[in-house]
Order: structure tokens, then sequence, then C-alpha cells
């Protein structure tokens, strides 16, 4: 659960970069002057849903293109530059692009108003798709761990099934009885759960120093271990508490009926 828990928090916040990331890249007409320019940037300025505009001249839209794919794109500069001058465009909220998008290409001197379209809503899918799969799975792992535990303390309450009997006909409650083995299944998930904080702890500091490299070019990130590890460090701890007094609630209830 604790792996699970972190893949799931991390493809959350993943997600949530490449949704802020998403933008419309409106890209002008060739031949269009500065004055239209201006204008055409007025009027995207205009629709609601636009939080910021950005101009990217055609030479620099070239040197991204060499950044990306090598240098052999040089030959393409000056007069033989076949790209746009682009406004790039970001929206309030990620879900807005493909109005922006739609209400750019209506406008006079737009060539085309890109944002990702299918490649983008495949991504979502791919990543709303994790979180349910992870959802589903962490019910089945806290089901089969809740199992576990239960027949662990059964066990144990089997082993004092004598010393049960007599404290119930020397007039011991219900509560009396219950309560020391809902401690035990507390302090049995509690155990329980530091060997797994040690493997996630220890798990993601070194996999965050590789992933972290990987991702610094394309400006998403991991969650920092520090406050992260806290928190699922927490999470397990309260997890482990609450299954195992839950267990041993479960076990305990055959034995306390009259």
């Amino acid at each position: 659960m604790g792996i699970l828990f972190s893949i799931l928090m991390n493809v959350n916040k993943v997600a949530s970069d490449i949704e802020n990331d998403v933008q419309v890249r409106v890209l002008i007409d060739r031949g269009t002057n500065k004055k239209q320019e201006a204008k055409l940037k007025q009027d995207l300025a205009k629709l609601h849903s636009v939080s910021k505009i950005k101009f990217s001249s055609k030479e620099q839209e070239l040197k991204n293109v060499i950044g990306s794919y090598g240098k052999e794109f040089k030959l393409f500069g000056g007069d033989d530059n076949p790209l746009n001058d682009v406004f790039v465009v970001s929206a309030k909220k990620p879900e807005q692009t493909v109005t922006i998008a739609k209400e750019a290409k209506k406008m006079k001197h737009v060539y085309d108003a890109k944002y990702g379209g299918a490649s983008a809503k495949k991504l979502f899918n791919i990543v709303d798709n994790i979180q349910k799969w992870g959802i589903a799975i962490s019910f089945l792992l806290l089901f089969v761990a809740v199992f576990l535990i239960s027949n662990t303390i059964r066990i144990t309450i089997l082993s004092r099934k004598n010393e049960i009997s007599i404290m119930r006909l020397v007039g011991a409650t219900n509560g009396f009885i219950r309560w020391p083995f809902i401690l035990e299944g507390a302090w049995t998930g509690l155990f329980g759960a530091i060997i797994p904080i040690i493997i996630v702890d220890f798990g993601y500091v070194w996999l965050y120093g590789i992933i972290s490299n990987s991702l610094a070019s394309t400006g998403y990130s991991l969650l920092t271990p520090g406050v992260f590890l806290f928190q699922i460090d927490t999470l397990l701890i309260l997890i482990g508490i609450v299954i195992g007094a839950i267990g041993s609630g479960i076990s305990m209830r055959r034995f306390l009926r009259i």
C-alpha cells in the first residue's frame, strides 16, 4: 500500500503539472503586420478563459525545433524559415483550452490553433485510469490486510479460549475482554507498518534521485521526499493501527456471543 500510495500521489502531481502546462498555440498567418498582430492579441485577451498570452517569433520557434530535433534544422534559418509567429495562450483552467482553440480559429489572421488535441485527451484518460485502478487495488489491499491481521489475532484468541471462558464466568463484560485484544491488534498493525515505512522511504529517495534527473528537462517533477514521506509514513501508521483494531474486533465477535 505504501508503494501504491506513492505512485498514485506522484501520478496526481505529474498530471496536475501537465494540465497546468497545457497551452493553446495560435499560429499567426504569414504576412500579418505588427498592427494586425496587436489587434489579434487584443481579441485573444478578450476571451474570458484566457489568463496569459506570450508572443513567440518564428525565429524563436526555429530555435525550439533545433533544440528538440537537432542542429540540421539550422538550414531553415533566415528567409527559408517555414514556421509561423505564434501567440502562446494559457487558459485559466486546463479544460478551457479546447474552447480557446475553437474561438481562436475563427479570428482573422489565424493560420491554426493547436492545444495537443487527441494526444492531451489520451494522456488525461491514461492518468484517470491509473487513478481509478489504484483506488480499487488500495481497497483490495486493505481487505487483505484486515483479513491477515484478523487471522493472526484469531490464533491468539484460540490459545486463550479457556482464559476468556473463565473471565465470562466470573462476570467480565464484553468490553473488558475485547479491549486487550483490540489494543494487541492495533500494536500488531503499528509494528507491521515499520518495515514498509523503511522500504518505502529508502526506495523513494533512491528513485527520486534517478527519475528527477530524467524529468529535469520536461519541467515536471515528483513530490519532494521530505514532507511527502512524512505524510506517507503517518498514513501507513494510522492505517496499520486502524485495520489492526478492526481485524481484532472481527475476530472477537464469535467468542463474545452468548
